[in-house]
């Protein structure tokens, strides 16, 4: 009986399991798959929330132009005044050769390079690399969700997960108990999932009576692989038997009006705060595209996108000033929440790592350099203004590695880094 290997493209897909043999020297090129890493647990409960604004923010009111720890506030920044204290403020740093205009969204947590040149494949982003390693601590590893469509989050393959976008859906993800029979149902897709991977695992084992050493070697870390997905489905069937947490919140209203953007991006920073405040997850991120709508904020007449091409006039930076202002206000009122929440001995903003930016610097012409950098929390020593170069920017993907370092992971290297991020230092 002939042993079918899977092709590279070709995946075990069960209950949210994506896992595929590793390339070994003794298959054809043309039937291998991608190598899988080893895993580490951490029992650290540090979470992480990362928000991408799309449109941009404008520089000159978003960046000091001072730098270390007595700068002085910029226009925007002014609106977290209260939480001086509880941010870094970074500019001067992007992704190296990220480029492609707003396609430069893809990288803004991977930090890939050129997410427009023809082939161009993704890899993970920070914070399923956090949940792939954390993620079972909850009983979801991980949140991607919009104010309107796509996400931010992608995995080891490259596939970008799916974001939800109705706070309404978030909740009853997160809230509402499913009847016995729908309890049953998932649990036994849970099972299937296990024995589908017992199988895959034992014709692992066939091969490796006819691979070489180093082979022997990489279906070694296969086999650990497959260890720790099972693992994963044990404890997703365990917390499908145990009831979701109570709150005291009642199930939101979908606010169906894109040009309601405030009220949509509260919406969905509940479901957040939420989601941090049960422990139902500890990563979570949130895509803000912004829209070619005139959003319905007093003051503003002119499309959002249009806005954020302003060209340097006047009249379009002064609208979008105002967009941008109650966008920044949405966080600050995110941030409270969390610092108003606590957890043992201290804050839910002192446990969460919040990352808010954009993927464009300068957003009238598509420049990704400079990028508009904010983390607060998180047991970060803050209240800095960390201003690196202008022309030669330092890699962002530095900060990144600082974060995930934050989380307990043993990790130096993250795409672009060169290190830890340089100024920024653990509480």
């Amino acid at each position: 009986m002939s042993l079918i290997i899977p092709s590279r493209r070709s995946f075990l897909r069960a209950s949210g399991v994506s896992l595929g043999l590793p390339m070994l020297e003794s298959m054809p090129r043309t039937a291998s798959a991608d190598e899988s890493e080893g895993r580490q647990v951490s029992r650290s409960k540090r979470r992480m929330v990362a928000v991408n604004v799309e449109l941009g923010l404008h520089g000159p009111n978003m960046t000091p132009t001072q730098s270390g720890s007595h700068y002085e506030l910029s226009r925007y920044l002014k609106v977290l005044e209260r939480f001086r204290n509880d941010f870094t403020y970074i500019s001067g740093a992007s992704h190296p050769e990220v480029d492609g205009g707003h396609a430069s969204r893809k990288s803004f947590l991977t930090g890939m390079r050129h997410p427009l040149s023809a082939g161009f494949r993704n890899s993970i982003s920070i914070d399923q690399l956090a949940a792939e390693r954390l993620g079972a601590e909850t009983r979801f590893a991980s949140l991607s969700l919009s104010t309107s469509s796509a996400g931010i989050s992608w995995s080891r393959s490259g596939v970008e997960i799916p974001a939800e976008s109705r706070p309404s859906r978030v909740f009853k993800k997160l809230f509402i108990e499913g009847t016995g029979a729908e309890k049953i149902l998932m649990v036994e897709r849970l099972r299937k999932g296990q024995s589908v991977l017992d199988a895959v695992s034992e014709k692992a084992r066939q091969m490796q009576r006819r691979v070489n050493g180093r082979d022997r070697q990489k279906l070694e870390q296969y086999f650990n692989s497959v260890r720790e997905a099972e693992k994963r489905l044990v404890k997703a069937a365990e917390w499908e038997k145990q009831p979701k947490p109570v709150v005291d919140a009642k199930e939101p209203r979908d606010v169906l009006d894109p040009k309601c953007l405030i009220q949509r991006l509260d919406l969905m920073y509940d479901m957040m705060h939420l989601a941090i405040q049960t422990d139902s997850t500890r990563f979570i991120t949130l895509s803000d595209p912004g829209r070619n709508l005139v959003p319905a904020i007093t003051g503003v007449d002119t499309d959002h996108h249009m806005l954020s091409h302003h060209a340097k006039d006047p009249g379009k930076i002064a609208q979008l000033a105002i967009v941008e202002t109650a966008i920044v206000e949405a966080l600050g009122r995110f941030l409270d929440k969390l610092a108003e929440s606590n957890e043992a001995e201290s804050s839910l903003l002192d446990q969460t790592m919040v990352l808010f930016g954009s993927n464009l610097g300068n957003a009238s012409n598509h420049d990704t350099r400079n990028m508009p950098i904010l983390l607060a929390g998180g047991g970060f020593r803050h209240g800095q203004h960390l201003a690196f170069d202008q022309q030669n920017n330092y890699p962002l993907t530095n900060l990144f590695v600082s974060m995930l370092q934050q989380l307990g992971l043993e990790i130096d290297r993250f795409v672009s880094s060169t290190g830890t991020m340089r100024g920024l230092h653990a509480a």
